[in-house]
Protein backbone atom coordinates (compact mmCIF):
# COMPACT_ATOMS: atom_id res chain seq x y z
CA UNK A 1 0.00 0.00 0.00
CA UNK A 2 1.75 3.17 -1.14
CA UNK A 3 2.35 5.56 1.75
CA UNK A 4 0.80 3.08 4.17
CA UNK A 5 2.33 1.10 6.97
CA UNK A 6 4.47 -1.74 5.60
CA UNK A 7 4.23 -4.00 8.65
CA UNK A 8 0.50 -3.65 9.40
CA UNK A 9 -1.31 -6.71 10.69
CA UNK A 10 -4.97 -6.94 11.67
CA UNK A 11 -6.24 -9.96 13.57
CA UNK A 12 -8.86 -11.03 16.10
CA UNK A 13 -7.44 -10.71 19.61
CA UNK A 14 -8.65 -10.43 23.16
CA UNK A 15 -8.96 -6.98 24.71
CA UNK A 16 -7.17 -7.85 27.98
CA UNK A 17 -3.62 -7.04 26.88
CA UNK A 18 -1.71 -4.11 28.32
CA UNK A 19 -1.13 -2.36 24.98
CA UNK A 20 -4.74 -2.90 23.90
CA UNK A 21 -6.08 -1.62 27.22
CA UNK A 22 -3.85 1.43 26.78
CA UNK A 23 -5.32 1.95 23.30
CA UNK A 24 -8.85 1.72 24.71
CA UNK A 25 -7.87 4.28 27.37
CA UNK A 26 -6.66 6.61 24.59
CA UNK A 27 -10.00 6.13 22.86
CA UNK A 28 -11.86 6.95 26.07
CA UNK A 29 -9.79 10.09 26.63
CA UNK A 30 -10.33 11.20 23.02
CA UNK A 31 -14.11 10.78 23.34
CA UNK A 32 -14.24 12.40 26.79
CA UNK A 33 -12.51 15.49 25.38
CA UNK A 34 -15.22 15.84 22.71
CA UNK A 35 -18.44 14.62 24.33
CA UNK A 36 -20.20 14.62 27.70
CA UNK A 37 -20.60 11.25 29.44
CA UNK A 38 -24.24 10.86 28.37
CA UNK A 39 -23.17 11.07 24.72
CA UNK A 40 -20.36 8.51 25.05
CA UNK A 41 -21.54 5.02 24.14
CA UNK A 42 -18.33 3.01 24.38
CA UNK A 43 -18.37 -0.52 25.75
CA UNK A 44 -15.65 -1.71 28.10
CA UNK A 45 -13.08 -4.48 27.71
CA UNK A 46 -15.31 -6.96 29.55
CA UNK A 47 -18.09 -6.38 26.99
CA UNK A 48 -15.56 -6.71 24.15
CA UNK A 49 -14.62 -10.17 25.46
CA UNK A 50 -18.18 -11.56 25.26
CA UNK A 51 -18.97 -14.53 22.96
CA UNK A 52 -21.08 -12.45 20.53
CA UNK A 53 -18.24 -9.96 19.99
CA UNK A 54 -15.34 -10.21 17.57
CA UNK A 55 -12.57 -7.82 18.57
CA UNK A 56 -9.80 -6.85 16.14
CA UNK A 57 -6.46 -5.22 16.79
CA UNK A 58 -4.32 -3.47 14.19
CA UNK A 59 -0.60 -3.66 14.89
CA UNK A 60 2.45 -2.12 13.29
CA UNK A 61 5.65 -3.96 14.10
CA UNK A 62 3.83 -5.61 16.99
CA UNK A 63 2.52 -2.39 18.57
CA UNK A 64 -1.25 -1.96 18.93
CA UNK A 65 -2.27 1.08 16.87
CA UNK A 66 -5.96 0.48 16.24
CA UNK A 67 -8.93 -1.60 17.28
CA UNK A 68 -12.54 -2.32 16.44
CA UNK A 69 -15.28 -4.49 17.84
CA UNK A 70 -18.01 -6.29 15.92
CA UNK A 71 -21.06 -6.93 18.10
CA UNK A 72 -23.15 -9.62 16.45
CA UNK A 73 -26.90 -9.17 16.61
CA UNK A 74 -29.76 -11.14 15.15
CA UNK A 75 -31.30 -11.34 11.70
CA UNK A 76 -28.04 -10.57 9.89
CA UNK A 77 -27.35 -7.33 11.75
CA UNK A 78 -24.33 -6.22 13.77
CA UNK A 79 -22.85 -3.09 15.29
CA UNK A 80 -19.36 -1.66 14.95
CA UNK A 81 -18.05 -0.58 18.37
CA UNK A 82 -14.80 0.85 19.72
CA UNK A 83 -13.33 1.66 16.30
CA UNK A 84 -10.22 3.68 17.10
CA UNK A 85 -6.84 4.43 15.54
CA UNK A 86 -4.04 6.00 17.57
CA UNK A 87 -3.61 9.67 16.74
CA UNK A 88 0.06 9.20 15.86
CA UNK A 89 -0.82 6.83 13.00
CA UNK A 90 -3.94 8.48 11.54
CA UNK A 91 -3.95 9.34 7.86
CA UNK A 92 -1.96 6.26 6.85
CA UNK A 93 -4.86 3.99 5.87
CA UNK A 94 -5.01 1.95 9.07
CA UNK A 95 -8.63 2.86 9.80
CA UNK A 96 -9.78 1.97 6.30
CA UNK A 97 -8.00 -1.38 6.40
CA UNK A 98 -9.25 -2.11 9.91
CA UNK A 99 -12.82 -1.35 8.85
CA UNK A 100 -12.43 -3.59 5.78
CA UNK A 101 -11.19 -6.46 7.97
CA UNK A 102 -14.16 -6.08 10.31
CA UNK A 103 -16.59 -5.98 7.37
CA UNK A 104 -15.06 -9.13 5.88
CA UNK A 105 -15.38 -10.93 9.21
CA UNK A 106 -18.95 -9.67 9.56
CA UNK A 107 -19.87 -10.98 6.11
CA UNK A 108 -18.41 -14.39 7.01
CA UNK A 109 -20.55 -14.36 10.17
CA UNK A 110 -23.70 -13.83 8.07
CA UNK A 111 -24.02 -10.10 8.78
CA UNK A 112 -25.72 -8.24 5.97
CA UNK A 113 -26.22 -4.84 7.67
CA UNK A 114 -23.52 -3.22 9.77
CA UNK A 115 -24.52 -0.26 11.93
CA UNK A 116 -22.61 2.21 14.05
CA UNK A 117 -22.90 5.27 16.21
CA UNK A 118 -20.20 7.90 16.16
CA UNK A 119 -19.88 11.45 17.37
CA UNK A 120 -20.91 14.45 15.32
CA UNK A 121 -17.57 16.15 16.12
CA UNK A 122 -15.52 13.15 14.94
CA UNK A 123 -14.80 14.49 11.46
CA UNK A 124 -12.15 11.91 10.62
CA UNK A 125 -14.39 8.99 11.56
CA UNK A 126 -17.34 10.42 9.66
CA UNK A 127 -15.19 10.91 6.55
CA UNK A 128 -13.89 7.34 6.79
CA UNK A 129 -17.37 5.84 7.17
CA UNK A 130 -18.82 7.91 4.35
CA UNK A 131 -15.93 6.99 2.05
CA UNK A 132 -16.56 3.32 2.91
CA UNK A 133 -20.21 3.61 1.87
CA UNK A 134 -21.99 4.14 5.18
CA UNK A 135 -25.14 6.24 5.09
CA UNK A 136 -26.79 8.17 7.89
CA UNK A 137 -29.91 6.77 9.51
CA UNK A 138 -31.88 7.29 12.69
CA UNK A 139 -31.13 5.78 16.09
CA UNK A 140 -31.23 1.99 16.34
CA UNK A 141 -31.17 -0.59 19.12
CA UNK A 142 -31.13 1.09 22.53
CA UNK A 143 -29.90 4.45 21.25
CA UNK A 144 -32.00 7.61 21.47
CA UNK A 145 -31.77 10.70 19.33
CA UNK A 146 -28.83 12.86 20.39
CA UNK A 147 -27.55 15.92 18.51
CA UNK A 148 -23.99 14.79 19.30
CA UNK A 149 -24.49 11.34 17.74
CA UNK A 150 -24.48 10.28 14.11
CA UNK A 151 -26.01 6.89 13.33
CA UNK A 152 -24.93 5.11 10.18
CA UNK A 153 -25.27 1.79 8.41
CA UNK A 154 -24.03 -0.08 5.39
CA UNK A 155 -25.37 -3.12 3.62
CA UNK A 156 -22.54 -5.59 3.17
CA UNK A 157 -22.03 -7.53 -0.03
CA UNK A 158 -19.77 -10.39 -1.05
CA UNK A 159 -17.35 -8.02 -2.80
Amino acid sequence: MPGGPAALSIAPEGPFQDDVLALLAQSDAFSAALYPPESNHAIDAQALAQPAVRFFVARIDGAAVGCAGLVLGSAGEAELKRMFVAESIRGRGVGFRLLAAVETAAWREGVRVLRLETGAASAGALALYRRAGYRERGPFGGYVSDPLSVFMERELSAS
